[in-house]
């Protein structure tokens, strides 16, 4: 199968050797970065001024939705063009000594549909869907490079003992404790933000695929430098996160930067996400000091309330995606993968069965495709369901719960459910739940397997330094 794969990948590539030059695709993801930390969606106090000088040459979307709600499953979703009832990943699942549970041998993902293209591609920041040795390592899912963590445990510090270059282990004797230490401590943002523009540089003159997945601005808040916050009458954990999402600003203002100056901009397109919807409550210090509710969505992180689902995002390609435009219409991260490979010329190989739809003529000032719903689900504890049909939106919070059902139209914050007085749609819903979910013994919506709970405990382990 693996070979077939190939050998149709081979096929693909062929037939575009003859294409016009497609256009370089950036993804950018920031683990944990919410709308409302960014100052074009609202944002008072901390500062974004590359983010909102990007909303305004490019597009803002005030509905675009992650795979689901954390890291490993929103990433996998957005790799493999598959929605979190079909996706192999489907929640945080932690393995010894380091990594996560991995993608599948079989799986298609973006980076290999690209690289069928002729594209160059790379990974840089945190990856989170299987170690160097598994089937899920970047290195055999389409990536020619890699540089960063590749353990969601590891990624947890900013000044780690060391990073991965490909699957080779750099050591960074200045963060180690002990006797080890040099010393002298290394952020390892600066790192990887150097071999990302290296990255750029290094492939200017043909296409490329650049899936940034920054760490920043996820905990632990830790940051080499405070800058403008230093003073501020606030807590530690408040001013480094302020300064982790300013930083999270300036280097993706650096990417722009470096793109223009070596004659490539008007040829990239560049898409910012979030990973997921705010990870704080709106009670807890971060989320109360910079008013992360103020868009009025309920929820935040391992929930499925559109505040833990609907994240920032902005797509900027001068000259095709338009200036100052906010998109109000929804679509999601297993878009992503049929919207490359449209970009790229080339056709979904017949065994990558992807949800998405295409956003190609959205991002150009379309309206979005028409579909009948989106849908998520979410294993981290009890399974939890959710799942959105036009305006309408129903939600399942674990195998027992009852559906409750919002009007998105009226009632976004999704205060009021309306499940019994509409018991028609809430029959609607469930149908459309148990069709999209395709069922797992990894992922049973009874609650979590034997094998993972297990694995679950050994989670207490550290990461080995």
């Amino acid at each position: 199968m693996h070979a077939i794969r190939h050998l149709a990948l081979a096929v693909i590539a062929a037939s575009t050797l003859c294409a016009a030059a497609p256009p370089n695709i950036i993804f950018i993801l920031s683990d944990d970065l919410a709308q409302g930390d960014i100052g074009a969606y609202g944002q008072k106090i901390i500062q974004t001024p590359r983010l909102d000088r990007m909303a305004g040459e490019g597009t803002r979307f005030n509905q675009a939705y992650c795979g689901t709600t954390v890291c490993a499953p929103s990433r996998a979703s957005l790799m493999t063009g598959l929605h979190s009832g079909h996706c192999p990943i489907r929640g945080n699942w932690e393995i010894k000594a380091e990594g996560q549970k991995p993608l599948p041998a079989e799986t298609v993902t973006v980076a290999e549909i690209l690289k069928s293209a002729g594209y160059a591609t790379c990974v840089t920041g945190k990856w989170g869907m299987g170690f160097f040795d598994t089937t899920g390592s970047p290195l055999k899912h389409g990536f020619d490079r890699f540089y960063g963590y590749n353990c969601q445990r590891h990624a947890h510090s900013y000044f780690p003992p060391y990073l991965w270059d490909n699957d080779q282990r750099i050591e960074l004797p200045g963060n180690k404790v002990g006797p080890q230490s040099t010393g002298k401590k290394t952020y390892a943002q600066n790192l990887i933000q150097k071999e990302t523009l290296d990255f750029i540089r290094t492939n200017k003159s043909k296409p490329f695929f650049l899936y940034y997945a920054v760490t920043l601005p996820h905990g632990n808040h830790e940051i080499d430098d405070l800058g403008i916050y230093a003073d501020k009458p606030w807590s530690l954990e408040e001013k480094s996160y302020a300064a982790q999402v300013t930083r999270l600003d300036s280097d993706v203002g650096a990417v722009m930067d470096l793109l223009k100056e070596i004659g490539i901009d008007d040829n990239t397109l560049i898409i910012l996400a979030g990973d997921n919807g705010s990870s704080f409550s709106p009670e807890s210090g971060i989320g109360k000091r910079f008013n992360q509710a103020a868009n009025g969505f309920r929820g935040f992180k391992r929930g499925l309330y559109e505040g833990a689902l609907r994240q920032a995002s902005i797509a900027r390609w001068p000259g095709k995606v338009p200036a100052g435009r906010v998109s109000d219409e929804p679509w999601a991260f297993w878009d992503f993968l049929p919207t490359a490979a449209e970009l790229a010329g080339v056709p979904i190989p017949v065994e990558c069965k992807t949800d998405g739809l295409s956003l190609v003529s959205h991002l150009k000032g379309g309206p979005a495709p028409n579909r009948e719903s989106f849908y998520w689900e979410l294993h981290e504890g009890k399974p939890i369901q959710a799942v959105r049909f036009g305006d309408w939106k129903a939600v399942k919070n674990g195998p027992k719960a009852p559906i409750e059902l919002y009007d998105l139209s009226k009632d976004s914050g999704e205060a009021t459910n309306i499940a019994e007085i509409h018991p028609e749609l809430v029959e609607k819903a469930e149908a459309l739940m148990k069709q999209n979910h395709s069922p797992s013994p990894d992922w049973p919506l009874t609650g979590p397997p034997p094998q993972r709970l297990a694995d679950r405990q050994d989670k207490t382990k550290k990461t080995p330094r």
